[in-house]
């Protein structure tokens, strides 16, 4: 299937924006912060096949930084290689940020959270990764560190059945240790919106967080953040097959809300194992 294009080249809207090269330039930097930084340790890696595509479906963590995604992709293409595909779904607002942000993010594989790249990407035979809970997952409290956050965002769950591909968790403990998150004040800062104060960027930032961590001190917004130096476990989790597949499953709705329910169970029992093997009880 020819990749996508628009007049929106640069803006995530063409799976051709991926540069190989690019991706191995940055393999040192995140080797460094992998081996030595956040000295991470993983496992389950032998459930992701060897070829074909694949729906990676992770769990965010960390603020802006999200320390567990780089190192994801790093633990990808060392053991996969740059040249094999992989796709980052990035939510749209994400786009709206400096175009020499989005312009890296493109060369090292990000594309718009849309149907029509997940479903592009897929079927060049690439891994696709979607993080479903976005921003409330990303910037949840750090009392709920370790809870599943999909923000009944069910998209994926329709991509997968659509596509007929499996979906592979994807999961880690101490990322969101990176910064403290105290606590959210969306709705107040909501309600300033609706009497009058506009958004940054013009958009919707659905979360408002207030944490602890770097480089403010005291951070209050989605404002990017550098990660302290915790010790991080990521777990490729087993792979999660449906009953059914095909477009008459993703249209059924009480279908894909049992499959998002089996997804987001399986996803909480691996985290809680991954918490008690790390010893972060």
């Amino acid at each position: 299937m020819k990749s996508p294009k628009t007049s929106h080249q640069g803006q995530g809207w063409s799976l051709d924006e991926r540069d190989p090269k690019f991706i191995e330039q940055l393999m040192p930097y995140w080797k460094w912060f992998y081996d030595h930084y956040f000295r991470v340790k993983t496992d389950g890696w032998h459930h992701i096949p060897s070829h074909g595509p694949v729906l990676l479906v992770g769990s965010h963590n960390g603020g802006l930084a999200s320390p567990d995604t780089s190192m994801m992709m790093y633990d990808w293409f060392r053991r996969f290689g740059t040249e094999r595909l992989c796709y980052g779904l990035m939510h749209q607002s994400a786009w709206k940020m400096s175009s020499p942000v989005t312009r890296l993010a493109a060369k090292a594989g990000a594309v718009q959270a849309h149907p029509k790249m997940g479903i592009a990407a897929l079927r060049q035979g690439a891994g696709v990764l979607v993080y479903p809970g976005g921003a409330q997952d990303v910037f949840r409290p750090y009392k709920d560190r370790h809870k599943i956050e999909l923000a009944g965002r069910k998209g994926f769950i329709k991509l997968a059945l659509r596509e007929k591909v499996t979906i592979i968790p994807l999961i880690s403990v101490g990322s969101h240790e990176t910064l403290f998150i105290v606590g959210d004040c969306y709705e107040q800062v909501k309600m300033l919106h609706q009497w009058g104060l506009p958004w940054i960027e013009d958009t919707d930032p659905e979360v408002f967080p207030i944490y602890l961590g770097l480089p403010w001190g005291i951070g209050i917004g989605p404002a990017p953040n550098f990660p302290l130096p915790i010790p991080i476990h990521t777990r490729v989790c087993r792979p999660i097959v449906f009953e059914r597949y095909g477009r008459e499953a993703a249209r059924d709705r009480t279908y894909v809300d049992a499959c998002y329910d089996l997804v987001a169970t399986k996803m909480q029992e691996a985290l809680d194992q991954l918490v008690i093997d790390s010893g972060k009880e």
